[in-house]
């Protein structure tokens, strides 16, 4: 790491900061001010929407009706991702002449862009035609964005309102939130970087593919598409399903170290900011900034350890008679060396993006170590758009019930009793992540058709499959790249993972806003335990480490850091 490695990394999280508040704002403006940005350009289109589908925006749901208007509504999605797959050969915008999806892939690949995970088991530019890639792609990269938000939305009503005699304990209407996400967040900000993306060279077309000769005269294709338009919502909803197999390393998806920049920002742009909207609405900015703290210090953390280790050379190769002043290139983009790499890796699986400008499988064991355990944090470290605030305020319920137990009172958070059941939701949302990952992965370790797909066996064969669990059961959607993704087996249990990983957590997560909705907030006493501070955002990250990372620190112990020590004797992978 040298000066402008670290100058990186100080710069992009600056930016980040800096954008934090006024976006954080806007965003609070969008959903909790009755005086709403723009009505005269944003209003009409968000009424015609509510006129045509009957949707009472005056009209609150519980968090019952919340949790069936999602789960319907995402179940809809699913069915009609996966006919379009199915049937795009009949559809029209296919110059290629790409024929119809496979059950089980079109099957994986449906779940996979509902949940925001956009795993990809297959080439963008072989598989999909562009109609697929526009109309059913790209169109669940906002809907399933806007559905985190308000997820998040949800459950931050729960915590902040305070029910009075004869209020109702609702906590907002998901049509309404998903329509205003859509309309007066997402939309707006992917039309003005597509533009920006444009401008520097990322392609937007209809064009068939291109058939060239080179100047060894071998004869290449070259894909075209509509990828400006794609590139900013999948970064910007925290989606990742790149327009190509290459994904961000493609130099027509990320042509330029400033469109790396930008891609990394858009990443965390909005996770960032709706941690100061939740500020907003809880009446105390610095409840807001110790969720950002928090997370902040967990990215990083990981930040720094991951680009430290990848500008050192990969202990496989350190033998060699190479030059290795640039560190690991092996797998990386020479336009955007190592820092730009590494730093990429750790903010998309921070934010459970999934988007990749680097192969994950070619980094140093500890290198790939650090966006391995983002995943496996949980989707909290900024997160995905959404899930990362709830994700977060999860595990603020259980370090509040810890302090609680610390100092001997009834838990508080906002002035509100955080109970048995509570806490039960809270563990049940903890639970499930791991127990997705843990089982699948060692199912898939001990049979034959799950050890196929594997591109290396040993430490690194057991990393490349706890990856691929991992960032299915969180929502990621990158992959460690040695793996063999279309296959039966895991396009079927990378559905359900990933299907389970993402409405699993979400029905615990709005039982926590329908009970906390339905309590009285009472004034902090001598015994609570304030949450708007230092000691709390310490508490917090510990909380998040222990029932995190732990959980999965044997399995870590055998795939990566047991790779790290076999490359450091010198031994072969």
């Amino acid at each position: 790491m040298d000066l402008y490695g670290w100058m990186q990394i100080a710069v992009y999280f600056l930016v980040v900061v800096v954008l934090t508040k006024p976006l954080g704002t806007y965003l609070y403006r969008v959903f909790e001010d009755k005086k709403r940005p723009l009505p005269g350009i944003f209003g009409r289109p968000e009424r015609f929407i509510y006129r045509i589908c009957g949707i009472d925006e005056t009209r609150e749901h519980t968090a019952a009706a919340y949790m069936v208007s999602l789960l319907s509504f995402s179940m809809f999605c699913v069915l009609i991702t996966y006919c379009v797959q199915r049937l795009q050969h009949l559809f029209p915008f296919n110059p290629q002449g790409l024929g119809p999806i496979a059950p089980d892939l079109a099957f994986n690949t449906a779940v996979s862009f509902t949940t925001n995970t956009n795993w990809q088991a297959y080439g963008g530019e072989t598989t999909m035609t562009y109609l697929t890639q526009m109309a059913a792609l790209t169109w669940q990269n906002f809907v399933s964005a806007a559905s985190g938000i308000a997820v998040a939305l949800a459950l931050s009503r729960g915590l902040v309102r305070s029910s009075v005699s004869g209020a109702k304990d609702t906590i907002g209407n998901f049509w309404v939130d998903l329509t205003r996400s859509v309309i007066y967040v997402l939309l707006p900000l992917s039309l003005i970087g597509s533009l920006v993306f444009v401008s520097q060279g990322v392609i937007q077309n209809l064009s068939a593919y291109k058939e060239i000769t080179t100047l060894e005269g071998v004869k290449q294709t070259i894909a075209m598409g509509p990828v400006a338009s794609q590139e900013v919502i999948k970064e910007l909803g925290t989606n990742g399903g790149g327009f190509f197999n290459a994904n961000s390393a493609h130099p027509f998806e990320n042509p330029t170290p400033f469109t790396n920049f930008l891609q990394m920002l858009l990443i965390f742009t909005i996770p960032a900011a709706l941690t100061y909207t939740y500020g907003k609405m809880a009446k105390d900015q610095k409840e807001g900034w110790v969720i950002f703290a928090a997370m902040a210090v967990l990215f990083l953390s990981g930040a720094m350890v991951a680009c430290w280790a990848e500008s050192h050379p990969n202990p496989a190769l350190a033998g060699l008679p190479l030059d290795h002043i640039a560190g690991n290139m092996e797998g990386k983009e020479v336009r955007f060396g190592t820092v730009g790499s590494a730093l990429f890796a750790t903010i998309t699986t921070a934010a459970s993006c999934g988007a990749v400008n680097a192969m994950h499988d070619s980094f140093t064991p500890l290198g790939g170590l650090v966006p391995l355990t983002n995943i496996m944090l949980g989707e909290v470290v900024f997160g995905g758009v959404g899930a990362g605030l709830y994700g977060m305020l999860v595990f603020v319920i259980i370090a509040v019930f810890i302090a609680g137990l610390m100092v001997g009172r009834t838990p508080e958070y906002l002035g509100k009793k955080i109970e048995a059941r509570e806490i039960k939701y809270s563990m049940i949302y903890a639970l499930i992540f791991p127990f997705l990952i843990l089982t699948f992965a060692a199912w898939s370790a001990v049979m034959p058709y799950g050890l196929s797909s594997l591109g290396n066996h040993g430490p690194h064969g057991l990393t490349e499959l706890l990856y691929a669990f991992s960032s299915g059961a969180g929502n990621n959607g990158s992959a460690f790249a040695g793996i063999n993704a279309n296959t039966p087996w895991l396009n079927i249990t990378m559905g359900i993972v990933m299907f389970a990983g993402r409405f699993f957590m979400i029905i615990p997560v709005l039982a926590i806003a329908g009970s906390m909705a339905a309590k009285k907030a009472i004034p902090p006493g001598p015994g609570t335990f304030p949450t708007n501070g230092i000691l709390f955002a310490i508490l917090l990250v510990g909380v998040v480490i222990i029932v995190g990372a732990l959980t999965f620190f044997p399995t870590l112990t055998l795939g990566p850091i047991v790779e790290h020590f076999i490359g450091q004797a010198g031994g072969q992978f």
